[in-house]
């Protein structure tokens, strides 16, 4: 048989892979998983609920049946499994709130990717003056559903690291960036002998302190309230740093580095993890093209297992261990 020539599919789904990411961004917005969680419906009866034009409803609802996010049985629509579980508003799983984010924010900042590849800097008003999030921190209801949101993208990760981490070797972790808690809660939750503490900046203290109060390890989980640029860490025997240095420059992803191994004791462990760029830098396309956008929004960069070991390193971590989590994230680790 001749070899078959090469065919503009892969190239076709590429290039308009957008349309896909808007309809599901659009749902979102338009609370369509929630609304069916609630009663699956006909499209009558979504479009009165949830203000769709009659004209393009069914064409906007079999979009998602065609992208398996939604299933229709005898004209009756009803959340694909996944759908049902993240993007339910009502659900502590629901992870939409960062997808709203990326609706609001991410979707059309990152049409000027060109612009940043021509000139090199973030095509934002970003300064040291004013934060990439303050428009979110100004809005509590966005903001609040952004954090719920981050969580239940973590809660996977904060499984892993509580079960598969040698925690018994510890007594005490802080999580430095930890929005309302998920991973120092989790990791008490596994681990009874543990004292926890979440730390980040003082917009976060009162869903934080809410979300631990409920949790059932409030006497072993605390909020710190602080800036990690402008004080130093409380001394604990591991830290954790999730989705946090690719923000920053390299300058200060290794002040923060540095900062906790500065408050560490001997033997002491950092963790780090994130969608991780791997090593020879050609598999992870996920972790590659949210470093652009990255790019294009801050003065930050996502880097490689191999970078981020080089880096503990650098400020006298003496041993380092790189590996793969569930899904795509990866996770660092420094003995000091």
């Amino acid at each position: 048989m001749p070899e078959q020539a090469p065919t503009p599919e892969r190239l076709r789904q590429i290039g308009f892979g957008f349309l896909g990411s808007k309809a599901l961004l659009s749902a979102v917005e338009m609370g369509v998983f929630t609304a069916l969680a609630q009663n699956p419906s006909s499209k009558t009866e979504l479009t009165d609920r949830l203000g769709l034009h009659p004209d393009i409803a069914a064409d906007f609802l079999d979009a998602l049946v065609a992208l398996n996010l939604l299933e229709r049985d005898d004209g009756v629509y009803r959340n694909a499994p996944d759908a049902d579980r993240f993007l339910d508003q009502n659900k502590e799983t629901y992870i939409g709130g960062h997808f709203e984010w990326a609706n609001t924010r991410m979707y059309p900042l990152f049409g000027n990717l060109t612009e940043t590849l021509r000139t090199g800097e973030p095509q934002t008003a970003y300064s040291e003056d004013e934060d990439v999030f303050d428009e979110l921190y100004g809005n509590d209801e966005l903001f609040e559903r952004f954090v719920n949101g981050m969580a239940g993208m973590s809660a996977h990760v904060a499984e892993n690291l509580a079960e598969s981490f040698e925690w018994d070797a510890y007594e005490t972790v802080c999580d430095v960036g930890a929005s309302k808690g998920i991973v120092p809660v989790t990791v008490a939750e596994k681990n009874d002998h543990i004292e926890a503490t979440a730390f980040d900046l003082p917009r976060l203290e009162p869903i934080a302190t809410e979300f631990i109060a409920n949790s059932g390890v409030a006497d072993r989980v605390s909020f710190h309230a602080g800036d990690v640029f402008e004080e130093e860490l409380p001394e604990h025997d591991v830290f954790v740093m999730g989705r946090l240095l690719h923000d920053f420059d390299l300058t200060h992803k290794k002040e923060l580095i540095q900062r906790a191994y500065d408050a560490l004791p001997d033997g002491g462990a950092l963790l780090v993890y994130g969608t991780m760029i791997d090593n020879e830098r050609r598999e992870n396309d996920g972790a590659l093209l949210t470093n652009l956008y990255i790019q294009v929004e801050t003065d930050g960069f996502d880097y490689t297992h191999e970078q981020c070991q080089t880096w503990l390193h650098e400020v006298g971590f003496s041993e380092t261990e790189a590996c793969d989590l569930p899904g795509r994230e990866s996770v660092v680790i420094g003995w000091k």
